[in-house]
């Protein structure tokens, strides 16, 4: 047999060489494509998206008074609070730019249908323009077990994003907590451009802060759990997705964006962490994909 005799100095050119190439096999398998990158964003960016337009239904059918909701001060009734301005008013003087009607007007009758009419254009302090009604049905008043309320939609306009769907609320506490369970069912955010975001979500709410004052849900903190998913259009791509809350959403009535906690989003079989952050009451989370992080600006 001929034997092959090999200098150090060759030796090591050799194994220089091989390591070089694992090397670089290793990176390539790690590197998620940049089209996945892409589309990943693109469903986490349109799950945030959803959220924050559906929690502002919850808090406009929650806070329409003290006797058919939980008490005002939150959604279109907010006070000014922490990070906002107060919303649906037009001036300092505090008029209104929606209306509210309330069928039956008799206290105490259910269920009562309540519609809140934005018109064609109730600009808020919140930097929103909304349009068109929200027509909520309630089956009894929503600080007692079992009570539900259901919301959907007359050309309801958030800025430029159509509202549609069916919104429900319905209180399952215990003597122990105030919970509830909140659905979206068909829901439909469409834009004039014609991309959209369909989504549907099952999430129980567990009150956390604000117990002490019944009366005042501005102060009111929720731990949120649960399921969702949707599709996204975005011009002429389309994805489907899922999320699952890893870390409760921890949501304060004084905040219109969640403040804290993590939720898996998946496409396919490529996952990312959507993350709300540690606590500051602002627009901005953080969405990690492979390792590597990327900003979103909540809308």
């Amino acid at each position: 047999m001929k034997k092959i005799k090999l200098t150090a100095s060759a030796f090591m050119i050799m194994l220089s060489a091989t390591i070089a190439i694992t090397g670089c096999k290793k990176n390539a398998g790690d590197e998620l494509p940049q089209e996945e990158v892409k589309n990943l964003q693109m469903v986490t960016e349109a799950e945030a998206e959803a959220d924050v337009l559906y929690n502002d239904v919850f808090d406009n059918a929650m806070g329409v008074d003290n006797e058919i909701g939980i008490g005002g001060g939150i959604g279109v009734f907010r006070t000014a609070g922490e990070g906002i301005s107060e919303i649906g008013r037009t001036d300092s003087g505090g008029q209104r730019c929606f209306t509210v009607t309330i069928t039956p007007t008799t206290q105490g009758v259910f269920p009562k249908t309540v519609t809140l009419d934005f018109g064609n254009g109730c600009p808020g302090r919140d930097g929103r323009i909304r349009k068109g009604k929200i027509i909520t049905t309630y089956t009894g008043r929503m600080v007692m077990p079992g009570s539900k309320a259901t919301t959907t939609f007359d050309n309801h306009f958030v800025d430029s994003v159509k509202v549609e769907g069916t919104h429900s609320i319905q209180n399952v506490s215990t003597s122990n907590n105030r919970s509830f369970n909140v659905k979206v069912e068909n829901g439909k955010l469409l834009r004039p451009s014609g991309n959209y975001t369909l989504h549907n979500k099952n999430k129980t709410w567990v009150q956390t802060d604000g117990n002490g004052t019944p009366n005042l849900p501005v102060d009111d903190v929720y731990s949120i759990t649960g399921t969702a998913g949707g599709t996204v259009k975005r011009g002429q791509v389309t994805n489907t997705w899922s999320s699952n809350i890893l870390q409760a959403i921890v949501r304060k009535f004084a905040c219109r964006w969640p403040i804290s906690g993590k939720k898996e989003i998946t496409r396919n079989t490529r996952t990312g962490v959507l993350d709300y952050g540690a606590g500051t009451c602002d627009n901005q989370a953080t969405f990690t994909i492979n390792g590597t992080v990327h900003n979103i600006t909540l809308r």
